[in-house]
Formats: C-alpha cells, structure tokens, sequence
C-alpha cells in the first residue's frame, strides 16, 4: 500500500503537482510503469489524495468527482472550477431588443457578443470600463445580470402568454423575469421564496424591469399545494449544495459532506413532489413541471427526478435544450428509469458555464398514488395567503 498521510501541515505544491502528473503517467500504462508491489487501486488512491490536496478539496468531494468523470475530465473540471464563468446578461425583451441594447453598451465601451446561437436573449459581456450592473441601462431595467445556465430552465419550461405559473424558490427573480418575458407580462406568474429577506431583491428586480403580471409571496415550498394549486406550469430551481458553482463559492470545496449531499437530496424530493402537486395535469395548454439545481450530484439529480417517477403520475419528456449531456440512467449501483436520458447536465469544464442540471415532466393526471395500486385525489387547496410587496 502506498503510503498516504493526514494532512496535518501545508503540502509543498509543486511536490503534489509532480506526483500527480507521475501518477497519471503510470495509470497511462499501467503495466509498464507500475511498481510490481503496488495495485491500481493504490495508484488512484493517491492520485484522489494527492488533487484533493493540490485543489484544496475534502477527500469526501473529491470521491465524488472521480465517481463522475475518467482522470482526464476530472483534471478539467477541478481547473475550470478555478476560473471564474464569463459575465452574461439577459436582455428584458419587456423593454429592449438584443440588437438595441448590444449598441447601446458598445457605445458605452462595453466588449460583448451574443451568448451563443442557443440564446436569443443572452449577451456575453468580456470587459467593461464601467460596471455592468450601474449602467444606465441595467438600472433602466433593460437587462439582468444572469448566469447562463440559470437561463436554461426557464427555455425548457417554455412559457405560454395567459398561463397560470409558479416559480417555487425564486429570488433573485432572473428566472421569474425571464418567464414573465416570454409569457409577454400577460397571465400570472406567482414568484415564490421562502426567505422573506431575499424577496426584498426579486421584488426591486421586478420592478426593475417593468414585470406587472408577477405576486410575490414567501411561503414554504413543501406546502404549497395545500395554500393553492391549479398552475399550468412549475419551475422548481431547489436549493442544493452548490457543486457546480464552486468558481463561485470555494467554500464547497471543504465544507460540503454526505450529511449535507443526503440533506439536500431530501428536501429537494419532498419540494419536487409539492411542485408536481401544485400542477393541473387537465392544463390544456401546460401540465408541464421543470426541476433544476446548480449541482452535479446525482444524488440531487438524477436520484431525485427517478423518485418523483416513481412516487407521481408523470412522465419525463424532452426539455428542448440542444445542447447539453444526456443524464443518467445507470451511475454505480444504481439503476434509473431510462427515460432519464432526457435530462440534460452541464459542466463548466465543457459548456463553459456553471454546472447546472434540468429535468422536465410532465403530469399525467391528478390522482396521488397513495399505495402500489391505489389512487387518491388531493383535496383542492382553499386558501390563498400570499404577502404582497
């Protein structure tokens, strides 16, 4: 076995760097290279041991990654994580056209370029002599400040002017203006958060940006549907452990661990369910539910979309991204529905942009499995209590 010590002082870096890249070689051709004594397992034991020290990561974490990728993708993903994600704003088609406001912050000196041709609304911004979120155009209200992958869920829940929709954990609000743009300012949007601190910024931001068809409310997700339901369509961005925006909050890198990736997942299945509840599969326009989250982990993905499957009369149907990996439908032990393929993941290493995961269903009826076999009806909600702003 080799022989691999506690961190209990600074490792020396470039130490680290040169057994990392050693190691990698050896496990390149194994049979060659290897020391006879030693077993491949103790090869990628100090590899694991050796990046987490190198990046700064616990071993839990690192564990993970190396579950999720080969040595080579890993290596680009930790480095990615290094770097910050562009800067991309969302043009308010409510107040501006992409063309306009590109013009209008070119004039101002801003370096930018459409995002991508999967994005109609999205800018990429690579320098400004100014801040980009004190121009007199964001202040307008002409644009958002957004993370592309955060936009990806509002395409695949794809909005209808005149619908009814919730947008369950919503502040800061670029998702719900994103939908409110979409949906026109016509229907209702009911943007939802349980911190009644943050709903101070997703209410400036509607404001901001002219949004007239949006009630704010701070309600606890998991109990929505007994407050009201009837939507034709949800979009369900759940609180998760930050696994894929770690260039955003190194933290992660040693604070999250099982206990908190279990947590998580818990929570994010019982709000799932709320969500799928607070849909009218009779819709004849929606019936459709978005699940999303900034994390890689398959435990607060593809492990909680397959529990939903199982617990409610939906189906998952294509999010209508085109681009993106497909989910999975096997990882270790486990085994998914197959449909799971119809998710899509998103790494920073490869999309250049946050790690973000999106998941699409739609209801089938709004009859509860209560047992294998049986069937009940939810008792429709009664009470309408939401706190304006």
């Amino acid at each position: 076995m080799l022989n691999i010590s506690p961190r209990l002082e600074p490792p020396d870096l470039q130490l680290v760097h040169q057994r990392i890249k050693d190691t990698i070689a050896v496990l390149g051709n194994f049979k060659r290279l290897r020391d006879p004594e030693r077993k491949r397992k103790d090869y990628l034991d100090l590899l694991r041991h050796d990046l987490a020290n190198y990046y700064n990561y616990n071993d839990y974490l690192m564990q993970k990654f190396t579950d999720l990728f080969d040595i080579k993708e890993l290596i680009e993903f930790l480095e990615a994580n290094e770097v910050e994600r562009p800067v991309t704003i969302r043009t308010n088609t409510l107040k501006s056209r992409r063309r306009d406001l590109a013009q209008a912050l070119i004039n101002r000196g801003v370096n930018l370029d459409p995002i991508g041709e999967w994005s109609k609304v999205g800018l990429i911004v690579f320098d400004s002599p100014v801040p980009i979120g004190a121009t007199p155009e964001y202040l307008a209200g002409h644009y958002m400040l957004q993370g592309a992958s955060s936009m990806l869920p509002v395409m695949a829940l794809a909005a209808q002017p005149n619908e009814k929709v919730l947008d369950m954990c919503s502040a800061p609000g670029g998702k719900t203006t994103y939908i409110a743009a979409l949906m026109k300012n016509t229907g209702m949007i009911v943007a939802n958060d349980v911190n009644k601190e943050r709903c101070k910024a997703l209410t400036a931001n509607i404001h901001r940006l002219g949004v007239v068809n949006t009630i704010v409310c701070s309600e606890n997700g998991r109990q929505f549907p007994k407050i009201v339901g009837g939507f034709d369509r949800v979009l369900l961005d759940a609180p998760c452990s930050g696994t894929g925006v770690i260039s955003k909050d190194a933290s992660v890198k040693s604070n999250k661990v099982e206990k908190d990736i279990l947590r998580c997942s818990h929570i994010q299945k019982e709000l799932l369910l709320s969500a799928i509840d607070s849909v009218d599969a009779r819709s004849s326009t929606g019936g459709y539910i978005v699940y999303c989250t900034c994390s890689i982990m398959v435990e607060e993905d593809e492990w909680v979309v397959d529990y939903a499957l199982k617990r409610r009369s939906v189906k998952l149907v294509s999010t209508g991204l085109e681009f993106g990996r497909e989910g999975f439908t096997k990882f270790k032990e486990r085994r998914f529905h197959p449909t799971l393929k119809l998710t899509r993941r998103y790494y920073p290493h490869e999309h250049n942009m946050d790690g973000f995961f999106v998941a699409k269903f739609k209801k089938l009826s709004n009859l509860i499995p209560a047992k294998e076999g049986v069937y009940c009806r939810k008792a429709k909600a009664i009470i309408f209590t939401f706190t304006l702003y």
